[in-house]
């Protein structure tokens, strides 16, 4: 007979089982019997700072590692400010398996001190939510939980456990978990519909989603794309599907404002091969209002149809084995005219502040296939997303589905865990900057090499932008001043400032070589901002 042992010490278990060797947390009374388990295996704790940063560094360690990042947090608010972190991302699919304390089962039905319905408050931001009842739930509860994060679409599920229920003895041991979920490829019968209908189109166009960027389909597209040229472009989220042999055949990423050169070209294509899109990338109501295309998506899953995003095909299943399949069946003439408008940058004219483009020219100078950048939302968010090239998967990460402000930071500080040893940057706006900035403490206690740099105006710019086109004024976007320099330095970090164009390479090339976190204070010159929220009307004459 096994020897009885609390139920927490099982779901830790189950943890290792699983291969976790990284959790994101943040302690409490209702779930200290998880923390005290853990420190009996060989799982790394990161403290961190605020709940809301630990998911964000879980769904980061998810999106580059394919396999659920695991944040564990206490009962009340430490759960609560979990939402935004798994809603980001569900939306953006990313797994997640996020753990959190509750009350003692007989203290549910009564008002307690951090007493909160886990599973109503978790219900609209994850794919699944599950509370544990008793020990002998928790391995199944664990490998389906597992198991329900990575299938696609990817996203965060969600298990609450009791304090009471944590203590509990059982004999039940952790089981090894069961085979990845595999998918096949589609019937013939479809395959062969998908190719007639690209073989009959006279501009016939790829559009690459997130799932473009899994590995695995990166390679398949590429292996594509050199047999059949056909033009490309992206969301931002499947930046680095393309390799630079392939560049001839971008014309760009695309989202949010239509006024790209890449939406000039969708705007001109009959059919279009959506491959792993999700139309929270780039409503089709913004690209396809007209209804006039054909659309194929292939896809893991069916599409979510929209009256502007109706399939005239749906090739399901695994999408490289139906890249693979779809290959020999393409005849199509690819003589139509087509010019890839490039997305190549000069630097801007101006010395001080640093123009965009002076600043994305420096970067993409030292940008390699071993350096990960991470992006914040903002104005810098476009500018970046339109512009700094890519050419691996899951090397420049935005978020590309609820926006959300205060990212960068956190998702840096993952990636030096996931990619140990590699060069890691991650870029904010002065306002996003402050969401997440008292992680910089994390960083430097856990000696963590990164370089986060700040873009400083002064304003919740990508607001105030869009207020002036709308209202010609603005409203509530005016900030106040931070010394970056002095905040990193209070932390324990190194802090520079940007005080001249010819600066700014060295100075990135300095940060790098440091060992633990640094600041970058950099004032952006956003003078031309106003081009990149044009309408399509203004851009295209649409």
């Amino acid at each position: 007979m096994a020897l009885k042992q609390k139920a927490a010490k099982l779901l830790v278990d189950c943890l290792v089982s699983q291969g976790v060797e990284v959790i994101f947390c943040l302690p409490g009374a209702k779930i200290d019997l998880v923390f005290d388990a853990l420190l009996d295996s060989p799982i790394r704790m990161i403290l961190c700072r605020h709940e809301q940063n630990a998911g964000f560094m879980a769904a980061a360690y998810g999106r580059i590692t394919g396999r659920p990042g695991v944040v564990l947090v206490t009962s009340g608010p430490g759960v609560g400010n979990l939402t935004t972190a798994l809603l980001t991302a569900t939306t953006e699919g990313d797994p997640v398996v996020a753990i959190g304390g509750n009350v003692p089962l007989n203290m549910k039905l009564k008002e307690s001190h951090q007493s909160t319905d886990n599973l109503k408050l978790m219900a609209g931001v994850t794919k699944a939510q599950m509370e544990i009842l008793a020990p002998e739930n928790i391995p199944e509860m664990i490998m389906n939980a597992f198991r329900m994060a990575v299938l696609p679409r990817a996203g965060a599920v969600f298990m609450s456990l009791p304090q009471d229920v944590g203590a509990e003895l059982t004999e039940i041991v952790a089981p090894a978990p069961p085979p990845s979920s595999l998918f096949g490829a589609a019937p013939t019968v479809v395959i062969r519909q998908a190719a007639a209908l690209l073989n009959q189109a006279k501009r016939p166009i790829l559009f690459l989603g997130m799932e473009a960027s899994r590995p695995e389909n990166t390679q398949a597209l590429r292996d594509l794309l050199k047999i059949h040229p056909f033009p490309v472009i992206s969301t931002y989220q499947a930046a680095g599907a393309l390799s630079k042999d392939l560049l001839h055949l971008f014309a760009g990423r695309v989202g949010l404002f239509r006024n790209q050169p890449g939406d000039q070209l969708l705007d001109s294509a009959d059919v279009v091969l959506m491959v792993g899109f999700n139309a929270v990338e780039y409503d089709p109501e913004a690209w396809n209002g007209a209804q006039d295309k054909i659309i194929l998506h292939l896809d893991y899953q069916p599409a979510d149809i929209h009256l502007a995003y109706q399939p005239k095909c749906e090739i399901l299943g695994d999408i490289a084995a139906n890249i693979v399949a779809l290959a020999p069946h393409i005849t199509v003439n690819q003589s139509h005219s087509f010019v890839a408008p490039g997305v190549m940058l000069q630097p801007g004219h101006r010395n001080m502040p640093i123009h965009p483009r002076t600043f994305i020219h420096a970067l993409e100078s030292i940008f390699d296939q071993n350096m990960t950048i991470t992006c914040d939302i903002g104005s810098h968010y476009i500018w970046l997303a339109r512009y700094l090239l890519c050419f691996e998967p899951h090397r420049l990460l935005f978020s590309n589905g609820q926006q959300t402000l205060g990212v960068a930071l956190p998702w840096a500080m993952a990636t030096t865990l996931a990619r140990p040893g590699e060069k890691v940057i991650s870029i904010s706006g002065d306002g996003g900057f402050l969401f997440s900035a008292a992680e910089l403490e994390t960083a430097v206690r856990e000696k963590m090499d990164c370089v986060h740099i700040v873009w400083v105006d002064g304003y919740y710019d990508m607001v105030r932008e869009q207020q002036l086109i709308k209202y010609k004024r603005d409203s509530a976007v005016k900030l106040g001043y931070v010394d970056i320099v002095k905040f990193a330095e209070s932390f324990g970090a190194i802090g520079y400032r940007i005080n001249s164009a010819a600066e700014l390479l060295p100075t990135l090339k300095k940060a790098l070589a440091q060992t633990g976190p640094v600041l970058i204070e950099v004032p952006i010159d956003y003078q031309d901002n106003p081009t990149l929220f044009e309408s399509v009307n203004m851009a295209l004459g649409g």
